[in-house]
């Protein structure tokens, strides 16, 4: 079974657009969303692109603001405390990576908690640690309703999570430990990854290696998701071996197709629901 990240995206924002009509009519308002865009990254631009051109097929007032490569970090940190009293932004994205120059953790703390569609505030970050609603990181938060679509029930899953980060590692295992699964995080420096990933009834990988995951690392009946999007000579391509890990597990996201178009309509949702929260 291939897990198709982009109707799964589709029926997502159709279902936020219906949402929006109906705020809208309440609230005499649309969610706002303002992206912050530092520097030329292809990539982040591609992305932001992205954002701009979903948000205005479901209702969302978007608007970026773009800085050049050596833009000073008080401009960055003074525009946010400014979009921080604006009450017509809903959420605040500062894309990342940011230039070295520029503190990404003082960036991430001026924006307001909620604000923050990213979730990537200390605040979001320690009530998702302690099962607390919060906001949730895009990337995770599409992962989980991918597999959601395959498995209902994650209850007494062992879920094996390739790659530690605060934008996807951490938070999946906290996402996957309130659907009840058993977690285990791996990193580059676990010993015996192939071992560990044969016990796995759900791999995630995120750990940003080319066709790391191979057909002899999984089980029969696995569910994986590629996080991974790697830039190679034959193009783009996940952490996971499609060829060949596709032959043998339960269920699969393609890359490209799967959790990248799942990371945007999630930031849409997230949006919305900074949203209604202001407005409650």
């Amino acid at each position: 079974m291939i897990i198709d990240g982009n109707k799964t995206a589709a029926k997502l924002r159709e279902d936020l657009k219906k949402k929006i009509i109906d705020l809208k009519s309440t609230y005499n308002s649309l969610p706002g969303l303002t992206v912050i865009l530092v520097g030329n990254d292809h990539a982040s631009k591609i992305y932001v692109k992205n954002k701009e051109k979903f948000s205005k097929e479901v209702g969302i007032n978007s608007e970026v603001i773009r800085y050049p490569e050596n833009i000073d970090e008080s401009i960055i940190l003074n525009k946010i405390l400014e979009l921080n009293k604006n009450k017509k932004i809903s959420g605040i994205l500062v894309q990342l990576p940011l230039p070295k120059h520029i503190n990404k953790k003082k960036v991430i703390e001026a924006i307001l908690p909620t604000k923050d569609v990213d979730g990537f505030h200390p605040l979001n970050v320690g009530h998702l640690s302690s099962g607390y609603d919060s906001r949730i990181p895009c990337t995770p938060l599409g992962c989980l309703l991918l597999l959601k679509k395959v498995e209902k029930n994650l209850t007494g899953k062992h879920a094996v999570i390739i790659g530690r980060s605060n934008l996807n590692g951490r938070p999946m295992a906290q996402l996957l430990l309130k659907e009840n699964c058993t977690v285990t995080i791996t990193h580059s420096k676990t010993k015996d990854l192939k071992g560990i990933c044969n016990k796995a009834d759900i791999i995630v990988a995120a750990a940003g290696k080319p066709k790391l995951v191979k057909g002899d690392w999984v089980k029969k009946n696995a569910i994986v998701i590629d996080v991974g999007i790697n830039k190679t000579d034959s193009g783009i391509v996940g952490d996971v071996d499609f060829d060949e890990v596709s032959k043998v597990v339960h269920a699969i996201t393609p890359v490209p197709g799967g959790v990248g178009p799942m990371t945007i309509a999630c930031l849409l949702n997230n949006t919305v629901e900074c949203f209604k929260r202001s407005n409650s």
